[in-house]
């Protein structure tokens, strides 16, 4: 029996929760570099995530490090090779204006030079304008510095031992340079479940930092390039669907939510996704990772997250949708987890709460529930077992969106399997082998749950999820 009770103590759903986050060079990939003629299809796509708000979008990612503006006079850095044009700047704009959209812009910070990070956001602004700009992210996963050999250089973006310190020095004296615009940091490192690494001078860097108006970090639960496969965050679909995921994803990030908020700023996850390093399809592209997006995305939410932006490019190793053209027409491939994001956008409306969920006697299922502002309540179960499960739905009176008796209506999203990278329907729908419009297409299939003594029960096929929708009476 699974009970709903009445909301938790997180906050709502914000309008623009779920965003996606590109990498510089991914825009003209996805958008196409034609200002005039933005791709529709990759429009719908993102407009299908944002329930009619503005969405918010955040381009940077590693290519943050690697981009400059050039300028006559400027070297290029030792580590740039991307270079924004004016072209891109117009696609950027035409696309933020086509969908209203919100942008955490990634500024150069790792050339460690005030005049080349000026140069590129005073650009930026100026190309796109002052009303799309949420904030200018300086720098991303600074934590890495003194690691990684930089961009196209030969050598670390820092010497080994670069520290906290040493970074919000940087990040003051780089940020004073910049236009009067809020800005986003401190776009910390996500790897593998437990490496925090920074995480725990959030709250200092706040404090610090009073310009920035969003707070930024990353979390991965799977990478392959430095993971054996007996490690917990070796990519298997087994791995990928463990708790450690998803809910302790979450729970890794509840610190810098509790620092972020004591600070009156938000914590935004703006780059997440399932694998952070390596090439895994038969993981990434499984309908796996759709349950796993769905889960994850809500435990985000339980912990008091204010958003998350789903990391994506072209041949990404966990890329949502690639784009080409046939007859002169966008056409998109679509993968399994965007509709994992889909179900979910469904199920938490902006303004939405979740729920109090009761699981006795429902081991081996996810449950989540959310009550809309028009007091509709939603409840997914998340099937990730390889048996069918059946379990009864009671609303408690604290949760009650009005009739307790009303029918509720269900929605499935399936596939042939759990390691199936295509044939996957959300209410019986899909986008096929290409979609030229972003929508789903086919007959849409719902099936009505009446309630019983028991409750609202349904099947739950394995390797599934399934959302309830009780509507208000």
């Amino acid at each position: 029996m699974l009970e709903v009770g009445g909301p938790t103590t997180t906050q709502a759903i914000a309008p623009g929760f779920l965003g996606l986050s590109l990498e510089y060079w991914a825009l003209p990939g996805y958008a196409g570099s034609n200002p005039s003629a933005v791709d529709p299809v990759f429009v719908q796509l993102i407009r299908n995530l944002s329930d009619g708000d503005p969405p918010q979008l955040r381009i940077g990612g590693y290519t943050t490090d690697i981009t400059w503006r050039p300028k006559p006079g400027l070297a290029r850095p030792a580590g740039a090779s991307y270079a924004l044009t004016r072209r891109w700047m117009a696609v950027a704009r035409a696309l933020a204006a086509t969908l209203g959209a919100r942008l955490i812009l990634g500024i150069n910070l790792e050339a460690d030079s005030p005049t080349v990070a000026a140069i590129e956001a005073n650009a930026l602004v100026r190309g796109i304008g002052r009303e799309r700009i949420e904030a200018l992210e300086l720098g991303n996963e600074p934590e890495l510095y003194g690691l990684f050999t930089w961009g196209v250089s030969n050598a670390t973006g820092r010497p080994p031992g670069y520290g906290f310190s040493d970074f919000e020095g940087d990040f003051t004296r780089i940020a004073r340079a910049l236009p009067a615009v809020p800005l986003a940091g401190p776009s910390l490192a996500g790897g593998a479940i437990g490496t925090n690494g920074w995480f725990r001078y959030l709250g200092q860097f706040l404090s610090d930092e009073p310009r920035v108006a969003v707070a930024t970090v990353h979390r991965y639960p799977l990478q392959r390039c430095y993971t054996s496969p007996q490690q917990p965050d070796y990519p298997t679909i087994a791995n990928l669907l463990a708790p450690a995921a998803s809910r302790a994803l979450a729970a890794s990030v509840a610190g810098a939510v509790k620092a972020a908020h004591a600070h009156r700023v938000p914590l935004r996850i703006d780059e997440m996704n399932t694998d952070s390093c390596g090439l895994v399809p038969a993981v990434t592209d499984s309908f796996a990772s759709a349950l796993w997006a769905l889960d994850a995305l809500f435990a985000m939410a339980n912990v008091g997250v204010d958003g998350v932006n789903i990391h994506t490019y072209p041949l990404a190793g966990a890329s949502l949708f690639g784009f080409h053209r046939v007859d002169r027409r966008w056409r998109a491939t679509v993968q399994p987890e965007y509709y994992g994001l889909q179900m979910f956008a469904q199920a938490a409306p902006p303004g939405s709460r979740l729920l109090r969920v009761s699981t006795a006697g429902a081991a081996h299922l996810e449950v989540w529930a959310t009550r809309a502002l028009d007091r509709t309540i939603r409840v997914v179960v998340i099937n990730e077992s390889s048996r069918a499960r059946v379990v009864a739905v009671r609303p408690a009176a604290a949760a009650s969106a009005g009739s307790l008796g009303a029918a509720g209506s269900l929605e499935r999203l399936e596939a042939p399997s759990l390691s199936a990278r295509d044939g996957v329907t959300l209410g019986g729908q899909g986008y096929g082998a290409s979609t030229a419009t972003g929508v789903l297409a086919g007959p849409a299939r719902t099936g009505t749950v009446a309630r019983s003594a028991r409750g609202y029960v349904f099947r739950v096929p394995a390797g599934s999820a399934a959302m309830l929708t009780l509507p208000p009476s």
